[in-house]
């Protein structure tokens, strides 16, 4: 008698196949071990070369405007990073990197590429060599401009109590005219005249990052005069000088919409609220310098006598005593100061973020120390300049400092992590959020924010006037008194 026995009721047949399944599951998980721990060492910038070494690298990430542009990197177009807006894996040490596309200049920069590390090449900016050039009427004469933040904006000012904001971000820019003879106590309206005399002398002139607002700073024979300018609304303009009295030595737009001003009153620091029409109590006080970064302040101060900090206020070990200047740190809403570093002299300080950390920089002399905020005193970096400098400036994304004393400059590259001292002429300011432009004998010659990549763009540009970029499409200068506009893009 035969009998057929079925693959299922085999125990031989259930054994090889569990042995071969366990295998199986063993060979996966070895596969997912060896592909994590391969992509870890990735991520840390290990990588086998042609010759089978490994080596550890870094990775260069680059973008530009335009967008596209060809990358060369050490005299040889690359295979992996062909245009811009990608990334490549380099090998930890100097690269030269050159930045080309047609019609348009060139760029170029060398970079200290650190192992595991990225470096971030993210502000390049070509420009057309061939710009058509058109004049923008603005049907009037004035005296002095500002330009928004954004770059859409310009303010036109003159002697009058009529000026002019004009919006840039248009095939046709448009304009809108500005009575401010009822924020500014500098005007006189004489009987019988069209429009009346803006009499002050404009010191300084800010904009709030809504380009809403600009916060003016005014001289009035021996007086000094705070106006928060609202230029979509200038009914609801507020004179601070009226509204909380005089002794304003600084004030500095807090928010965004110009809501809230920090202001120094008779060396003390405050907030000001400007829908509810309130001044806080002090803050901290015998303030020197100051910065914030959104609702965290930090600052130097002059002590009020030798010993430490009172009222509730925190202190950092070690504090010195006998030194009579320090810097503090104050998180609104917390109400507490905290002592974060004594200092035998004033310093100026400055508050940033760099990628996910932030920083307080802290200027003393010819020396600059890097603070990690939540470790100020374990750790710091430290670098020199050979000059003194009056101001320091944190860039726009925080990944660089200005530091300035007239026509000379530093700059702190954070990414590269090195100063480089330059000069630039007299009349000078912001291009764009990474670029300077100075008339030198009336041609615009522009500069990265370290000086780089110097080039000359237009000719026969009026000084004292300012330059800007909008919406990455056109160049705005003045020549002899008018507005011109030049094409970044082809048309």
């Amino acid at each position: 008698m035969c009998y057929n026995i079925s693959r299922d009721m085999n125990p031989h047949y259930h054994k090889k196949q569990s042995i071969r399944v366990i295998v199986s599951e063993a060979i996966m998980v070895l596969a997912v071990i060896v592909t994590v721990i391969i992509l870890a060492l990735l991520v840390s910038g290990y990588w086998l070369n042609s010759d089978f070494t490994v080596e550890r690298n870094g990775m260069l990430q680059i973008s530009s405007i335009p967008t596209g542009a060809n990358v060369e990197i050490d005299g040889q177009a690359s295979s992996w990073l062909e245009r811009t807006n990608s990334s490549k894996i380099l090998g930890s040490g100097e690269h030269s990197v050159v930045l080309t596309k047609d019609g348009y200049d060139s760029w170029s920069k060398t970079v200290i590429i650190s192992e595991g590390l990225l470096y971030r090449l993210q502000y390049p900016r070509l420009f057309l060599k061939e710009r058509t050039t058109e004049a923008i009427d603005i049907a009037s004469s004035f005296t002095s401009a500002s330009i928004s933040p954004d770059g859409n904006l310009l303010l036109l000012m003159n002697d009058t109590t009529e000026w002019l904001l004009m919006n840039l971000d248009a095939d046709t820019p448009s304009t809108k005219k500005l009575d401010i003879s009822s924020a500014f106590s500098t005007v006189s309206l004489a009987e019988g005249a069209k429009v009346g005399l803006f009499t002050g002398k404009i010191l300084d002139l800010d904009w709030d990052q809504d380009s809403s607002h600009n916060l003016f700073k005014v001289e009035n024979g021996d007086k000094i005069e705070w106006v928060l300018l609202d230029t979509g609304n200038v009914a609801k303009s507020v004179n601070l000088t009226k509204e909380f009295g005089g002794n304003f030595s600084e004030l500095e737009i807090l928010d965004n919409g110009s809501n809230q001003l920090l202001a120094i009153q008779n060396g003390n620091l405050h907030k000001i609220d400007i829908p509810g029409r309130l001044i806080s109590a002090v803050l901290a006080k015998n303030i020197l310098d100051f910065d914030h970064f959104g609702n965290e302040i930090v600052y130097s101060a002059k002590r009020i006598d030798q010993t430490p900090p009172v009222d509730g206020a925190t202190t950092q070990e070690p504090v010195d005593a006998l030194s009579e200047y320090y810097v503090g740190y104050l998180k609104l809403g917390d109400d507490k100061t905290t002592e974060l570093e004594p200092t035998t002299a004033p310093v100026k300080v400055a508050i940033g973020k760099f990628y996910d950390s932030k920083y307080i920089a802290v200027l003393t002399g010819q020396s600059i120390s890097i603070h990690q905020k939540d470790s100020y005193l374990e750790d710091i970096e430290q670098y020199q300049i050979s000059f003194t400098p009056d101001a320091i400036k944190v860039g726009h994304d925080g990944g660089f400092l200005i530091l300035s004393q007239v026509d000379q400059l530093a700059t702190l590259d954070l990414e590269a992590n090195l100063v480089r001292e330059w000069s630039i002429e007299h009349d000078h300011g912001w291009l764009d959020h990474y670029m300077f432009y100075a008339v030198s004998d009336n041609n615009l010659v522009v500069y990265d924010f370290d000086g780089l990549n110097r080039r000359e763009l237009s000719h026969n540009v009026s000084s004292h006037f300012p330059i800007t970029i909008t919406s990455d499409k056109w160049l705005y200068y003045f020549r002899d008194g008018g507005l011109i506009r030049e094409w970044l893009i082809p048309r």
